[in-house]
């Protein structure tokens, strides 16, 4: 009781339902069970474990209202921010917060530090500073998010701290996608506590309203509370998962190194054995137990000597494909996670019907790509997102140039990364690229780009003039135009197509 027998406004996280609790699927998973889950199912990266989910809570209310050992305050460089959390927590922590944080001198993005409570019911505040989102510095944001949650987690264990109540770092003023963070959170929080739960007792992720959902539906899968549920949220696990802390990893970035630097001349024929692995018959067996199993030390091959044995033509056809097929799912899983609503609101791409081979035919309007408006990498993301699904079967691609100007045309230089990222399968079934009202600059532009940058496409291109000619290829009926083109068209060639309407969504 607070002073004069008022209730306290604290919420002590001892009386807190756990994560585990809340779930009554749970009491039903014995170890026995789980033995011939394991036996018989492919398990998730996460597993079910009772005890890790004792540890956390999910508690919709203010962090600064907590009643633990630390909670966590997000804010910018200077330790200034005004955002709701931080307001909250200077409010009742009292003035003398305020001085202590002028003795910190700061706090640079990914990093944590530690000031008292004062008058808060906890005891102490770590605080930290989430990173600036922006597209195309994703990677850079992943690493400090993560580093954010690992470093407060590691100074919580530094300090023998046995609760922790996180808000939530990613705050919308710095843009950053809610469900991304939210993956990143879980994940490390999970993998922390598998590595060092026994010195912390309680974790607690304070929430709003607007996370809420968030947090509920992404919960089950970093901390399943049954076998059931385990299994269940399997297929939604997202592809980078991150490496046995949670780290976000970068293929290019993992580099062949030692745990023991010194040691011995065998360390300088690490990269010769790894990349020769014929030869270990041949007397060159190497002892490579030294060699480190974290993240940091493994290795999917020297990028730098790949890249040079492609230059030189002897990088193997199997091993460049593996290569091209990485970094493609790499575009693909960004492409899924990305908010792409700006680029799908120009309506430059989209599905229509079939031609008369019974081929998907996809649309591309050029007077609707503002290439110099337009953040590029998002509209190469936005392509992927489209045509993956649309690529596994034979296509072929209605292109517009309808009207375009010098704003619009895209430049070879995107056009050959766009050919080089994509997966094998746009190529293989891509069957034909009819493109519509060319001019005598485009069709120079596309003879050079289809003889001198890629190879297979020059076949496959069709300029046609009118679409009386499209249509010995594509009833009209298949395909939706948008109102522009049949203007054109008519006024161009005849008013014959006047009869096929627009679509009215176009």
């Amino acid at each position: 009781m607070d002073p004069l027998g008022a209730p306290s406004q604290f919420v002590d996280v001892d009386t807190l339902v756990s994560w585990g609790d809340s779930y009554e699927d749970e009491v039903n998973s014995s170890d026995s069970t789980a033995e011939a889950f394991q036996e018989d199912s492919n398990r998730s990266p996460f597993l079910y474990n009772r005890d890790i989910n004792g540890k956390v809570v999910l508690w919709k209310g203010d962090v600064a209202l907590l009643n633990c050992t630390a909670i966590v305050n997000t804010s910018n460089e200077s330790l200034t921010d005004k955002n709701p959390v931080s307001e909250s927590i200077f409010m009742l922590a009292g003035p003398d917060l305020k001085e202590d944080l002028q003795k910190l001198k700061g706090c640079r993005t990914g990093e944590a530090k530690l000031t008292k409570g004062f008058n808060l019911a906890a005891r102490f505040i770590i605080h930290t500073v989430g990173p600036k989102y922006k597209s195309r510095y994703r990677t850079a944001a992943e690493s400090s998010l993560y580093s954010c949650y690992r470093n407060v987690l590691q100074l919580a264990k530094e300090q023998s701290m046995s609760s922790v109540g996180f808000c939530v770092i990613n705050s919308a003023k710095r843009g950053y996608p809610l469900e991304d963070a939210t993956h990143i959170a879980l994940r490390t929080v999970r993998r922390f506590l598998e590595i060092h739960g026994e010195t912390i007792e309680k974790v607690v992720f304070a929430i709003s309203e607007l996370e809420e959902a968030t947090y509920q539906k992404l919960l089950p899968l970093y901390f399943p509370r049954s076998l059931k549920e385990e299994s269940q949220s399997l297929p939604s696990l997202p592809a980078d998962i991150g490496n046995a802390e949670g780290e976000p990893v970068v293929p290019e970035r993992q580099i062949r190194i030692s745990e023991k630097p010194g040691a011995s001349e065998a360390l300088l024929m690490v990269p010769f054995v790894a990349d020769h692995e014929e030869d270990e018959d041949e007397g060159l067996g190497v002892d490579l137990s030294f060699i480190g199993s974290h993240a940091f030390a493994r290795m999917e091959g020297d990028i730098d000597k790949q890249r040079k044995l492609i230059l030189q033509g002897q990088l193997s056809e199997a091993a460049l494909q593996k290569q091209h097929q990485r970094n493609y799912n790499r575009w693909l899983c960004q492409a899924r996670s990305e908010d792409l609503s700006d680029i799908a609101s120009l309506k430059a791409l989209y599905q229509t019907g079939v031609d008369n081979c019974g081929r998907t035919v996809m649309v591309v309007v050029g007077r609707n790509i503002p290439v110099t408006l337009i953040d590029m990498d998002k509209a190469l993301l936005y392509f992927i997102h489209v045509m993956d699904h649309i690529a596994v079967k034979e296509y072929v691609l209605v292109y517009f140039h309808t009207l375009t100007s010098e704003y619009n045309h895209l430049d070879s230089d995107f056009l050959k990364k766009l050919y080089d990222v994509v997966d094998i399968k746009y190529k293989r079934n891509l069957k034909a690229v009819y493109f519509v009202h060319p001019t005598f600059r485009s069709k120079v532009s596309t003879w050079f780009f289809t003889t001198f940058s890629v190879s297979g496409l020059k076949d496959k291109i069709h300029h046609v003039d009118s679409l009386q000619q499209l249509f010995s290829a594509i009833s009209p009926e298949q395909i939706d135009f948008p109102p522009f083109v049949l203007e054109y068209d008519a006024r161009e060639n005849g008013p014959y197509f006047a009869s096929y309407p627009p679509s009215p969504d176009l």
